[in-house]
């Protein structure tokens, strides 16, 4: 098995050219991604949001290119027909050109067909550079996770006409230096719009409005498997957390009430062996019970 998606194709998907918007999903293991290949998804993100819906963390910002490399190789090992994108983390590819190129391989090698990393004309020089490896790079822009802390939170990004046009600056440079798809996140919809329109590379929104080239999501999100106050831009289509703890809390009582396991759930001897053994009829003698050394 494996995607029929490349990189190249991707980079020619067009919603304005009559192809149907493009579909992303998070996933961090093997489970999840064979879920997220059958119901038919295009792209796999292994995203650094795995720092908060997996590991635990506040931010996005605690997740290492380890960990990365670990979920990374999860998702591949069930061999999905969608593409697999990595993010790459925090501080994986701030140091240098060496660095980055080293840390964009390593996810190659654990099976990704590309990575992602945020920020626009600030990162053009580490898009170049792994792009030179002949690594393909999908950008990102709007609100920009791992610049939490300079942004002040998570906010809408754009809402400006200076804003807006720098938005789009930064999407054609990203483009022009060869990211082969842009990520778009927290942008009012006209912005959205805006973007893609003015790239021949597609976008993909979360929370950029319904004009953008493909759509993302987080596995967590979409399947309700948090209450946490969630983003406007977030649909839930289950309600998971909530079937899961009333399936664990039946098994818990099943447990404790004695009905789990019955005997259909357990494995018996044969009534001969069983005999043997001493459980049917009366004991074995001390001498013939094989259980007596013990």
């Amino acid at each position: 098995m494996g995607s029929n998606w490349t990189a190249p194709k991707i980079a020619q998907h067009k919603v304005r050219d009559g192809k149907p918007p493009l579909v992303m999903v998070t996933a961090y293991d093997a489970p999840g991604a064979h879920m997220v290949s059958e119901a038919g998804a295009d792209i796999i993100l292994v995203g650094d949001t795995l720092a908060m819906v997996v590991l635990g963390y506040e931010d996005t910002l605690q997740v290492t290119i380890d960990d990365m490399v670990h979920h990374t190789a999860a998702v591949a090992r069930a061999e999905p027909e969608a593409f697999i994108v990595a993010d790459l983390p925090w501080m994986s590819y701030h140091i240098s050109s060496e660095e980055t190129v080293k840390n964009a391989a390593k996810l190659i090698r654990a099976g990704a067909k590309a990575v992602k990393l945020e920020g626009g004309q600030d990162r053009i020089t580490m898009v170049e550079a792994i792009i030179n490896a002949e690594i393909p790079v999908m950008g990102h822009l709007g609100l920009t996770p791992q610049s939490v802390l300079s942004l002040g939170g998570y906010k809408v990004q754009g809402r400006t006409t200076n804003a807006a046009v720098q938005l789009s600056y930064e999407a054609k440079s990203l483009a022009h230096a060869g990211c082969f798809a842009i990520v778009l996140e927290c942008v009012p919809s006209v912005v959205g719009k805006l973007v893609t329109d003015s790239l021949s590379i597609p976008t993909v929104g979360i929370g950029a409005g319904p004009d953008c080239d493909g759509q993302v999501l987080v596995f967590h999100d979409l399947l309700g498997m948090q209450q946490e106050l969630q983003p406007k831009f977030v649909r839930s289509y289950a309600n998971i957390k909530e079937t899961s703890i009333d399936a664990l809390s039946a098994f818990a009582n099943d447990v404790r009430n004695g009905n789990f396991p019955t005997e259909d759930e357990s494995y018996q001897l044969s009534d001969e062996e069983a005999e043997a053994l001493g459980l049917y009829g009366s004991p074995l003698p001390k001498s013939e019970d094989p259980l007596a050394s013990w």
